[in-house]
């Protein structure tokens, strides 16, 4: 495989997002030839992944680094005990010195399933946004930024270090402050933007120290040294070996690395950027849902899989998920905004993916991740779909009866939500159904249960949504006339349909861990731990259990919504705090923005800025003005008083030297 494929997948989103950014002006007047541009820069890196997704399934494997970095001269081992990564002649050094990083790559079957996704599903949502984004003041900026985002993206998964993961980790999070606030003409819009740069930046700390620590204990960033590192250390610990690191140190690292995790992807406490980045263009919501951003946390904890093994801490992401999974569904029943639904359904969904990759079926995590990433990008283009008929209404109360004036829209929406509801033979069922059977097999039955419930909660908020906007009788205002979506937007939503239904069957997702994905992908984890099948004699069980429940959920929202009359106030005292979000942000509100502004405020400026730092500015301008108004007076312009000056001065200095000293 040349790495010059792999710089062409990764630059022409680049190049897409250059011509668009510095050339928009002239192009704002050709609107089509600016989306057409970001659509060919994606499509490029589209071509480009499935070659080298081509090679990779061939036997390939890409560990090219563009300049070469040496780690073994310090540590007490050799590089033949540890088993050698391949490395490259340097064309250019990043950083050198002690804290010398490189700028690589490193591809393998992990790699090539996030760059089919990303760039995949991202090509898709690119051309959907040629009719949705149709007539907007900022259709240039908008494509800019949704190519700087798939770049950015890129260089997340491409990375062969976590130093270069965080460059990619940061660059999606300033993609998502651009787009979430892309109508910042809006403050609601500003607000939201605002909420989901910060609260990643909190994340985003603890992954910092979490790098700071690896490199106190390995001497590098390198996802190979420190994994064979880490590996050798614990394979000859037993033997009295001297350890560079002590026996929490992994532990600390790893959680750390969390802690970034549950930021980017919007796990508790840190979900709550999440559902207010609705205020973004849909095709925004999509790419960030379902093909970038939130997944990368799942990612890093599924290519750190090494480290979280061997610290031990993987329960501690397990249970984070399946609460986060639980938490969000209750929420997304109390939830009339479609997009809102819809977002908290991505952050139940990246429980799932956490339960998954904490138990040690990392494989099951990523094809719910992949799975996911099909009918989560097909129900968020769906819902755009429908907000295009209903001139950006939202509210589900106000639609009903949409089935017969959008069917394309209906039928596609609909596979979108069996597959997420868990109906048999769909994509979703497949997955979910993998990692709620391995947390059984693997000691977990709470986290099991708490899984299966949060299933019959998914599969009934679901279709209370679908119940809601597509059955029933029309709640549409009258002045709104819906019309099913042009052929630019619906053709998207056609191609999706399929893998969102067909790639469990696809791939033979009834073999459990001995499917053909598990197969392709399971390599890069089959080093420590991941068991490679289900045992044979409760498979079927598992699989009508996992049937049973999502089909009870999607007939309870049957029985209760098919002739939805929604009223207007929640009832009951559960669902109005469901409906206020369990008051989670005025509690942060209270606790942590108003305390913050106050010492911002009181502190910070009056205190520190105003009084200290300006009275201190402001002191020694009052003394420069004082002193040169009163050495001014001097300068009077007269030419006699000028000489009479000299005069005085050359007698004080004769004096001084004849008679003083």
């Amino acid at each position: 495989m040349s790495v010059n494929l792999i710089i062409l997948l990764l630059i022409s989103p680049l190049v897409g997002f250059l011509i668009n950014g510095l050339f928009g002006k002239w192009l704002r007047n050709t609107e089509k030839l600016s989306g057409w541009i970001a659509c060919l820069a994606v499509l490029v890196s589209l071509i480009c992944s499935v070659i080298v997704f081509t090679h990779v399934k061939g036997g390939a494997e890409l560990n090219q680094t563009l300049y070469q970095w040496i780690a073994a001269e310090s540590h007490e081992y050799s590089k033949t005990e540890l088993g050698s990564g391949e490395s490259a002649t340097p064309l250019f050094e990043w950083i050198t010195g002690n804290f010398a990083f490189n700028i690589g790559f490193h591809v393998d079957s992990l790699t090539a399933v996030m760059l089919l996704i990303i760039t995949g599903i991202g090509f898709l949502i690119h051309v959907y946004s040629i009719g949705y984004m149709h007539g907007d003041a900022g259709y240039t900026r908008y494509f800019a930024y949704l190519n700087l985002f798939v770049f950015a993206m890129l260089i997340l998964v491409l990375a062969d270090n976590y130093l270069m993961m965080f460059v990619g980790w940061e660059g999606v999070g300033l993609c998502s402050y651009l787009l979430i606030g892309f109508w910042y003409e809006k403050k609601s819009a500003t607000d939201a933007g605002k909420k989901a740069f910060i609260v990643n930046r909190i994340g985003d700390f603890g992954f910092l120290l979490g790098m700071f620590t690896l490199f106190a204990a390995f001497g590098t960033l390198d996802f190979i040294p420190i994994f064979e590192q880490a590996e050798f250390f614990e394979r000859t610990e037993s033997t009295g070996s001297n350890l560079v690191f002590g026996a929490s140190t992994l532990a600390v690292a790893t959680l750390l690395l969390f802690v970034g995790a549950v930021g980017k992807s919007a796990q508790i406490p840190l979900y709550v950027w999440l559902p207010d980045a609705m205020e973004g263009p849909t095709p925004v919501s999509a790419l960030i849902h379902a093909a970038t951003m939130v997944t990368a946390g799942v990612y890093m904890v599924a290519r750190s899989s090494v480290l979280f093994d061997l610290a031990g801490t993987g329960d501690v992401v397990a249970w984070i998920g399946v609460l986060t999974a639980a938490f969000a569904a209750i929420m997304a029943l109390a939830a009339n905004d479609i997009k809102r639904v819809l977002a908290y359904s991505t952050v139940s969904q990246l429980g799932y993916m956490f339960v998954g990759v904490g138990i040690g079926a990392y494989a099951s995590g990523i094809f719910h991740l992949m799975t996911h990433a099909f009918f989560k990008g097909l129900m968020f283009l769906t819902a755009g779909s429908v907000m295009h008929a209903m001139s950006n209404e939202l509210d589900m109360r106000r639609m009903g009866g949409l089935r017969s004036k959008l069917p394309i829209t209906h039928i596609t929406f609909l596979v979108g939500a069996l597959a997420i509801s868990g109906f048999p033979l769909l994509s979703g069922f497949w997955s979910k159904d993998e990692i709620l059977h391995s947390a059984w097999e693997k000691g977990h039955p709470i986290i099991y249960v708490i899984g299966l419930v949060t299933a019959f909660l998914t599969a009934f908020y679901m279709f209370r949504l679908i119940f809601g906007t597509f059955y029933g009788k029309s709640r549409v205002d009258s002045q709104i006339h819906p019309h099913e979506s042009p052929p630019v937007m619906w053709v998207p939503l056609a191609i999706l349909a399929i893998p969102s239904a067909l790639i469990g069957l696809a791939l033979l997702s009834w073999k459990g861990h001995d499917s053909a994905f598990h197969h392709f992908i399971g390599g890069v984890f089959s080093h420590h731990g991941e068991k490679t099948a289900h045992h044979a004699d409760n498979v079927l069980l598992f699989m009508a259990i996992s049937s049973i429940v999502g089909i009870a959920g999607i007939a309870l929202a049957w029985v209760k919504y098919r002739d939805w009359t929604p009223l207007a106030q929640p009832q009951s005292a559960i669902h109005k705090l469901a409906a206020e979000k369990f008051y989670v942000d005025e509690i942060y509100n209270a606790v942590f923005v108003q305390p913050i502004k106050k010492v911002s405020q009181f502190v910070l400026w009056r205190g520190l800025d105003v009084s200290i730092i300006d009275g201190t500015v402001n002191g020694v301008a009052f003394v420069v003005r004082t002193v040169g108004g009163s050495l001014r007076r001097f300068q009077t312009g007269v030419v006699q008083s000028y000489i009479v000056s000299m005069v005085i001065g050359i007698i004080i200095f004769l004096a001084y030297y004849l008679f003083i000293r």
